[in-house]
């Protein structure tokens, strides 16, 4: 397969997470950076794009010229990737969709629920698809865990924890940390810890499970003073199946770096895994001793398999699970398929109903909150 041409809105210099989008992008070879509109400051989009060899003509000084010229050429982007503050992400990818280029967003959808539904309804009208990348699914032992769970190994599940923590905001942050800045202004993050890492939790224990949540209810608090979002989160869901998941996402948990854990427990047996140490998944069934599964050994499944790239014991992890999304938003954009609801507008909405919902259960008590 030809190498797509893929363009950029943010992640110019000083930018984390548009370098791992980058990385990603290449890593299969199903994607070229040819333009961008990386910054809104036009001198530092312009720099921004010297460094990583765009040609001046395409570097941007906004995302709307840079929409409406990539469309009017005939070796124009047939993808873009959005890595901007989430505020951004709808007006982004509405004004790519309207010209029918795909679109490749970092996480979550949007910053409000009213935006999402916005956005859910370009993309339906849109010729180009819709990409969002919770890069956690693209682990090759979450991906062995999906199919585990849906062979029935675990039998009828009865509950999920699902946690992330970290400890990065357990301060207030000094005022040249741009990363911190956008994520506690509601305004632009449009909610703290809950909308950063707990649509990963929340997104992960579904994808896993294969279920869906049908209510919640939820804690928000804050423990930094005149921190206006939360910055750690208590939730627990009803899921489809009957069964119930916890989830507690923080970013003020010392101690704490990355520590993403899922843990699915059935009437049969049990699957936990960590993202440190994202390569071992570990089986427990009933009257059994527990099994270390670990990426690229025989006991892998094919769902495994499929985005499995190097030999066992040679890690595997962030970068690559990024990559594995980007591959299959390239087959999908090649073949002109549907992309799979859990990389489409369904996980964002999702995602964004989780938010909301989360939010309105807080500012209520903690009162459960249908979810349709």
């Amino acid at each position: 397969m030809a190498a797509l041409k893929l363009g950029m809105v943010g992640g110019g210099q000083g930018a984390f997470i548009g370098g791992v989008h980058r990385m990603a992008a290449r890593l299969d070879g199903c994607f070229d950076l040819v333009a961008g509109a990386l910054s809104s400051d036009p001198e530092r989009a312009h720099a921004s794009a010297a460094e990583l060899g765009i040609d001046a003509e395409r570097s941007y000084a906004n995302f709307h010229d840079m929409a409406k010229a990539e469309a009017a050429r005939a070796d124009g982007i047939d993808a873009v990737s959005i890595v901007t503050p989430n505020h951004l992400h709808g007006p982004i990818a509405e004004a790519f969709l309207a010209h029918d280029i795909s679109v490749i967003c970092d996480k979550p959808m949007t910053a409000t629920w009213a935006q999402a539904q916005s956005l859910a309804a370009a993309a339906k009208a849109s010729q180009g698809h819709f990409f969002l990348t919770h890069n956690y699914t693209g682990y090759p032992m979450i991906r062995q865990a999906r199919q585990m769970v849906a062979d029935g190994v675990l039998g009828d599940i009865r509950f999920i924890e699902a946690n992330y923590l970290q400890d990065w905001l357990s301060e207030a942050p000094s005022a040249d940390n741009k990363q911190a800045l956008w994520r506690l202004d509601a305004a632009q993050s449009g909610g703290g810890a809950i909308g950063d890492i707990g649509t990963h939790a929340h997104n992960l224990a579904c994808f896993v499970s294969g279920r869906h949540a049908t209510a919640l209810s939820a804690t928000l608090s804050s423990h930094v003073p005149g921190r206006s979002v939360d910055d750690d989160a208590r939730v627990t869901l009803q899921l489809s199946c009957g069964a119930r998941a916890h989830i507690w996402v923080s970013q003020v948990a010392i101690g704490n770096e990355n520590n993403l854990t899922l843990a699915l427990y059935g009437s049969q047996g049990a699957l936990r895994w960590a993202q440190e140490n994202p390569n071992v998944l570990w089986l427990s069934e009933w009257g059994k001793a527990p099994q270390a599964i670990t990426r690229g050994s025989g006991a892998a499944n094919s769902a495994a398999a499929a985005v499995t790239r190097i030999p066992a014991g040679h890690p595997e992890g962030y970068l690559e699970a990024f990559a594995t999304l980007y591959r299959e938003a390239a087959d999908v954009i090649t073949s002109q398929h549907r992309p799979p609801h859990t990389l489409g507008v369904q996980a964002g909405l999702d995602g964004m109903r989780f938010v909301d919902a989360c939010q309105r259960s807080s500012r209520n008590g903690a009162a459960w909150i249908e979810l349709p």
